[in-house]
């Protein structure tokens, strides 16, 4: 069976419902509306690359909610491994479990170069729930971070903008 292609600009972010702190169902589609998300896949809590990269995100959290966004997490560790791994390295942000990958599955997030691991992208999700952005695991994983944060100031410029003038008389 062929494996679900990866989610670009212009698709609508899937509808599905992962499991939060405490063990409670999160449904992603309700986090779209109020601020643009920064939705990102990584293999596995603790590990290296996986922890420069939320290392990143986190030092970099306040500029994300002050561009009006929001970061969220997603891997296949359980909640458990996800508290542990957010209060060891101060993580302010939602982790979100995937323990049965569908989310990663309905994203098209593929497998990392070998197959071994589950692979790393980073989607922008405008207010409207589209997809306006994904970063492959090709890129190092502060790039992540980096373009991200400019294009969520560069949707934040935009829905700043004042409207164009009407043509109405």
């Amino acid at each position: 069976m062929a494996r679900p292609k990866l989610l670009k600009e212009g698709d609508a972010v899937p509808d599905v419902t992962l499991t939060g702190a405490g063990n409670r169902p999160v449904r992603l589609k309700d986090l779209v509306g109020q601020k643009v998300l920064v939705v990102y896949f990584y293999p596995k809590d603790d590990s290296p690359g996986c922890t420069a990269q939320a290392c990143g995100l986190r030092d970099q959290y306040e500029d994300f909610v002050a561009a009006g966004a929001e970061v969220v997490g997603i891997s296949s560790d359980s909640v458990a491994s996800h508290e542990g791994f957010a209060s060891k390295h101060r993580l302010p942000f939602v982790l979100l479990s995937d323990a049965g990958g569908a989310a990663r599955e309905a994203f098209g997030v593929p497998p990392s170069l070998l197959g071994l691991l589950p692979g790393r992208v980073t989607f922008v999700v405008d207010r409207q729930g589209v997809i306006r952005s994904a970063f492959e695991s090709q890129l190092r994983v502060g790039e992540h971070v980096r373009r991200a944060l400019e294009l969520v100031r560069t949707l934040a410029s935009e829905s700043a903008a004042p409207a164009p003038a009407s043509a109405a008389k």
